[in-house]
């Protein structure tokens, strides 16, 4: 069996948008000047697919959500002619060889990304191929079902936010996680705004139910620090993001204090998570899978962090997560968003493919007889997508 294609996709949403609203989510660039919409970088209404097809017939799907054109070309003119013709199953050597062959500008961010997409879609082949999971290839079951935690709950108002809490909590969630919407520039005023929305939620879903606080690297060290003691009170599962990726040394002074930190999500390769865990910068890991590297990638990571005892909990849910979840004992829960009306992106994978699991009583399962990553791409959505190929 060796891959015969490699074929690029971006899926453009063009269908309707739920439309921003001020201070609902803090960011890096909240602390720049300048007028409109914060979060206009952070959208992407546009999400890649890869589909790697072996001269078997067989089709695996990889994805990627960040700078999809950018990725794209990256695949079409760099990393496609490096795996056709090689057998998927060879699948460490073909990661390594995308890897040290890019090193010198793709290490980081778009270059990773893409590698992320192809190797997730090698992963799909090699579940199919055999007629097994993605998870039974990775070590098996380790769990009868991953606990989630919805994931939403942007800033709004007090009465909208805890109407949401609620609806989590009727749908038997034991765990959920909010956003901020101020920081540094919003002075007093904002640290009110923040802490009664943190007190409103709690209000609703009580203390037997973890509560996680995200910044999406919207606030500073100085900022974090003298919000810290004043969110202890509400015993946060953890603040996520704090401080933007790049700043190690910040996340490692505020991981020492009582509320666990997390971070992960924008950080890329084996090696840049060996950093985060000499440095003690994090108590919970976040890669992305689409990001990091894929699924080769994220299995290194996952044995290093276990070694640290150090949890892993990747971003954003999705399947190609949801099986490394699975099959690690160090990946204790998962991310989950709530099916909902295309906003910032991260629902766009309800849309673009079929197969996802349904949250059920707070919890999803994953099926021992779909082979591959379970996914198919949808077409009930097609007439509100412009594909670019």
């Amino acid at each position: 069996m060796k891959i015969k294609s490699v074929r690029a996709k971006i899926y453009r949403w063009t269908g309707d948008v739920v439309p921003p609203q001020a201070n609902f989510c803090t960011n890096a660039s909240d602390i720049l000047y300048e007028k409109g919409d914060a979060m206009a970088s952070f959208r992407f209404l546009e999400w890649l697919v890869v589909e790697v097809e072996t001269d078997t017939g067989i089709v695996g799907y990889g994805n990627a959500a960040l700078a999809p054109r950018l990725v794209k070309a990256t695949i079409d003119q760099y990393l496609a002619p490096l795996v056709i013709g090689d057998s998927p199953w060879d699948y460490g050597y073909i990661f390594e060889k995308m890897y040290r062959k890019t090193l010198a500008w793709g290490r980081k961010g778009v270059g990773i990304t893409a590698i992320s997409a192809i190797d997730i879609a090698i992963w799909d082949i090699l579940g199919k191929a055999s007629g097994q999971p993605v998870f039974k290839l990775l070590g098996g079951r380790m769990k009868e079902k991953i606990p989630v935690y919805a994931s939403k709950l942007y800033a709004d108002s007090i009465e909208n936010m805890q109407a949401e809490a609620q609806r989590y909590v009727d749908q038997g969630y034991a765990m959920m996680k909010m956003r901020f919407g101020y920081g540094p520039k919003d002075g007093a005023f904002g640290v009110k705004e923040n802490l009664k929305r943190v007190e409103a939620v709690r209000e609703v879903i009580g203390y037997d139910r973890d509560l996680m606080l995200e910044c999406f690297m919207g606030w500073t060290l100085e900022y974090t620090k003298r919000m810290l003691p004043k969110l202890e009170r509400f015993e946060p599962r953890w603040l996520e993001e704090p401080v933007i990726a790049d700043d190690m040394h910040g996340y490692a002074e505020l991981n020492a204090g009582p509320i666990p930190i997390s971070g992960g999500e924008h950080e890329f390769t084996l090696f840049g998570f060996r950093q985060l865990l000499d440095m003690k910068a994090v108590s919970v890991i976040q890669y992305d899978t689409n990001r990091v590297g894929g699924i080769t990638a994220a299995q290194k990571i996952n044995a290093l962090a276990e070694a640290y005892q150090v949890p892993v909990v990747p971003h954003a849910g999705q399947m190609h997560n949801f099986h490394l979840t699975m099959a690690n004992t160090n990946c204790p829960i998962a991310e989950y968003f709530p099916i909902h009306p295309v906003e910032i992106g991260n629902e766009l994978f309800w849309y673009i493919f079929d197969g996802e699991p349904d949250a059920i009583d707070g919890c999803i399962d994953l099926d021992d007889h779909k082979p591959g990553l379970g996914l198919t791409l949808s077409e009930k959505y097609l007439d509100q997508f412009e594909i670019i190929e």
